[in-house]
């Protein structure tokens, strides 16, 4: 199992723009749908990663707890569903439904949103204030397949919580491990350190 971490985009970015399409419902959702928001949370995410299905639940918890606090949580997959057909749009619509997915899961084909991320790991968390400004990168918790430790998602919720109460996130941050974003051929990132 590859293991990729996420760049750490550098906090104070600012959240870019996206308007993608939801498989599952086929409506075109994009950033400024959510501009009174207190918090947004993107996450860039796949089917078939391991590392995604371990903390899955975790997410799917994770998003119901805080929505209720006024977290607007966002999924994206930009995996090339041509070489990886367990990500294709009619599976990401399947995976949303079966796992009860209480978020939009959009699919960026063309993959220039996970570009403007600079995501390169499934899953990879990107946390906004309500000036949509980054705040928190990097990842749910400590625990990985195999590596025993309980799925809390403590790093993310700590943050979460920082934001949504006005305070600043002041924990030290550490990257997301995961699989590395499936890129198109010649559409591989150029940029990234």
């Amino acid at each position: 199992m590859a293991q990729t971490a996420s760049t750490m985009l550098p906090l104070g970015t600012p959240a870019p723009a996206f308007s993608l399409p939801e498989p599952a419902t086929g409506k075109t959702i994009s950033l400024d749908d959510f501009h009174t928001a207190p918090a947004l949370l993107v996450i860039f995410t796949c089917n078939h990663c391991p590392f995604v299905k371990h903390i899955r639940q975790g997410v799917v918890d994770f998003t119901r707890d805080y929505q209720q606090r006024g977290l607007v949580v966002i999924a994206i997959n930009a995996n090339d569903a041509a070489n990886y057909p367990d990500d294709s749009p009619a599976k990401m619509a399947e995976e949303a439904k079966t796992f009860g997915y209480p978020f939009p899961y959009l699919y960026d084909e063309t993959q220039a949103t996970a570009k403007a991320y600079r995501a390169a790991c499934t899953p990879d968390f990107f946390l906004f204030n309500a000036d949509r400004t980054l705040v928190y990168r990097g990842q749910f918790d400590g625990s990985r397949p195999g590596n025993q430790i309980p799925i809390t998602g403590v790093n993310l919720r700590a943050a979460a919580d920082a934001v949504l109460t006005g305070q600043p996130v002041v924990m030290e941050q550490k990257p997301s491990i995961g699989c590395n974003i499936k890129w198109k051929a010649g559409n591989e990132p150029k940029d990234y350190g």
